[in-house]
């Protein structure tokens, strides 16, 4: 079996990519705990500390709530602005050797015992070479082919590194 697509990344995507790997792991949710817990102090005791408590306990919070996704999103347009090669389109090949990435004279083969998983979200499919650094497929660009990408993973992988929807 061979699949092979062109993938454009848009900061959409990277910002998408960089969301879940933030809030899939454990400095995502303490931010969100600690929101939370802002608000829950904002909201508590509101007549023993008066309106200004109540007010800064919110602003905290947003603060808190907020400030990992904008900083993110602008994190991944100035990724996407800065490099020549997330602007323009990468070709994939996905055969039973592994994945290969082509851009005009330059090319990476991951093969697939060097994959670490394979993970599909809503809006992405992850390769990862390691825990960290992943291909990053959006799906809607892939379209159709999805359906053959999770059957050659799946084949071809240990049922532990695949978490294809």
């Amino acid at each position: 079996m061979r699949l092979e697509f062109d993938i454009t990344l848009t900061a959409k995507d990277m910002f998408r990519f960089n969301l879940y790997q933030t809030y899939t792991g454990a400095s995502g949710w303490i931010s969100v705990i600690a929101a939370v817990v802002c608000f829950a102090a904002a909201g508590t005791k509101y007549s023993e500390r008066g309106a200004s408590y109540t007010v800064l306990g919110i602003l905290l919070g947003a603060l808190i709530l907020f400030y990992m996704p904008v900083t993110l999103y602008l994190r991944s347009k100035q990724r996407i602005v800065a490099s020549e090669v997330l602007k323009n389109s990468l070709h994939y090949c996905v055969d039973g050797e592994g994945i290969s990435v082509t851009q005009g004279d330059a090319d990476a083969k991951l093969m697939w015992d060097q994959v670490y998983k394979m993970v599909s979200t809503k809006n992405n499919v992850l390769v990862y070479s390691n825990r960290v650094n992943a291909y990053v497929i959006p799906r809607q660009q892939l379209g159709e082919k999805y359906c053959e990408l999770a059957e050659i993973a799946k084949e071809k992988l240990p049922k532990y590194r695949v978490k294809l929807k």
